[in-house]
């Protein structure tokens, strides 16, 4: 299936890069690390602690890891990532990590030029993506060592910000920070585009036809990599008075309000927030930390094994084993609320929490009206209402939002329920070849086990180089087909 409506590409295009990366997060720039000459081999001084994949490595020492096969070096090895070269890497770069153990990367870095493949990163604001759309307050759940990218010690950009040896979580600033500082110290800038927002990407294939070459914005590309992340388009309740004013799907919006306008304080009507995961929970700290009251809404029981903060360890996470705490423990009664319109006798002060309730509609004088799993309707005045029930990649630049990629292309993409079907060891979309996936939308939602999807993109592209080299020598033709990537820079 095509990505849009197939036309021609004019022969005599002198626009074509090799590589057009979309998305200029840390799945972009690490991918644009690897294509711009970095190049890894096993450093001949380290030592891996899995001695069967210490001797794999070994047996091609001469040969970078690029170079290798890379689902013979992945077999057995096991980890937290569903793709095995996001595994694979991360046992490379952060060796036995999932045992508590903080080992130096058995991988040394050459920078070589015949390694080189010239591309282009688009971004819609400065590298970094999502990390700087971040409420700037919280912390990260993974260790800020594990959110560093290869070359550069996140440890080395953030002197005197590591908070201890067992707690050494980085804030969305520190993060966002060492992105933009990373891209300059390794010399990436010229391969970014900042400030420039995708608006459609076609394959086109070559032909003799003449066709209007004067297409505004346009680049052509013989591979497109989407490396968009997961975070552009939040999920919707879908019920009556979503677009009222006074609801909003991201936490920043709530840290903006509370910096910014008086009338959201402790004196305050209760700010609602609609979900359970890790977003909901920070949105709730936030408001707690700002003195407003909060009333939490979502449809799961408070002890169900499926919620997020059973996994995490207390002492790593003791803030949202907070608000779990008070998910339990302050649960609002199941009686009725006798007068609606009026703030409830019955509300904790500071938090309370509303499992097995959904949200049935905002009205325009800011009440909500929500339903128990015993069917009783509970009406309440709030302030500002967040709803953080997850998000979908935005991938409207694709026919039909990309659908035809899916593992399932009856349904819209899901990062966790309807991952981009790819190659396991190329990253290839194995819906339309020359199209690579990479980060979230292939179900690697850390940044430790995305830097896998640029390791394996890296090693096919460039081992199709070589191939094209040899049918060069060899006098083979072949026709190839490439990509058009519109796009529109973004005035800010």
């Amino acid at each position: 299936m095509p990505l849009l409506e197939e036309s021609s590409l004019p022969r005599d295009c002198t626009q074509t890069v090799p590589v057009v990366i979309i998305g200029n997060g840390p799945s972009g720039i690490c991918l644009s690390y690897l294509l711009s000459g970095y190049t890894p081999y096993l450093d001949p001084m380290a030592v891996h602690p899995n001695p069967i994949l210490f001797r794999k490595l070994q047996e091609a020492k001469q040969l970078p890891i690029t170079e290798q096969d890379l689902e013979f070096l992945c077999e057995g090895l096991e980890g937290r990532s569903g793709n095995p070269v996001a595994v694979l890497f991360d046992t490379l770069l952060h060796p036995n990590a999932d045992l508590g153990f903080e080992f130096p990367s058995v991988l040394q870095w050459r920078l070589e030029k015949k390694h080189h493949i010239p591309h282009l990163v688009l971004g819609k604001a400065t590298p970094g993506g999502a990390w700087h759309a971040m409420e700037g307050s919280m912390l990260t759940i993974s260790l800020g060592i594990w959110m560093e990218l290869p070359g550069v010690n996140y440890r080395d950009l953030t002197p005197g910000k590591r908070r201890s040896v067992s707690n050494d979580r980085a804030t969305p600033d520190e993060i966002s920070s060492y992105y933009k500082n990373y891209v300059k110290l390794m010399g990436l800038q010229k391969n970014f585009v900042d400030n420039t927002y995708v608006t459609s990407v076609q394959k086109l294939h070559r032909s003799h036809e003449k066709s209007d070459t004067h297409v505004p914005f346009s680049l052509f590309a013989e591979n497109v990599v989407l490396a968009t992340g997961a975070s552009d388009s939040p999920a919707r309740l879908g019920v009556e008075g979503e677009d009222l004013p006074y609801v909003f799907h991201s936490v920043h919006d709530l840290g903006v309000a509370v910096s910014c306008h008086s009338n959201l304080n402790s004196s305050s009507d209760p700010v609602l927030v609609v979900g359970a995961g890790l977003s909901a929970a920070d949105a709730v700290l936030c408001a707690l930390n700002h003195r407003v009251s909060v009333l939490h809404a979502f449809r799961k029981r408070a002890d169900d094994p499926g919620l997020i903060f059973k996994q995490l360890p207390k002492t790593l996470y003791p803030e949202y084993h907070r608000v779990y705490h008070m998910m339990c423990s302050q649960v609002y009664p199941a009686s009725p609320v006798a007068n609606p319109t009026a703030p409830s006798p019955s509300l904790f002060p500071d938090y309370t929490s509303f499992p097995e309730h959904c949200v049935l509609s905002f009205q325009p004088d800011m009440h909500c009206v929500m339903r128990g799993s015993n069917g009783v309707l509970r009406v309440f005045k709030v302030s500002m209402v967040l709803v953080l029930i997850g998000t979908y990649p935005n991938l409207f630049f694709l026919k039909e939002q990309g659908q035809h990629l899916g593992l399932d292309p009856s349904r819209p993409i899901s990062c966790r329920q309807n991952p981009v079907d790819i190659n396991p060891y190329t990253f290839e979309c194995n819906a339309d070849p020359g199209l690579f996936a990479m980060g979230p939308l292939v179900g690697d939602n850390f940044v430790r086990f995305l830097k896998g999807g640029a390791l394996g993109i890296a090693s096919c592209l460039i081992m199709c180089q070589y191939v094209n080299v040899i049918r060069s020598l060899d006098g083979v033709c072949f026709t190839s087909c490439c990509y058009k990537c519109c796009q529109l820079p973004c005035y800010l």
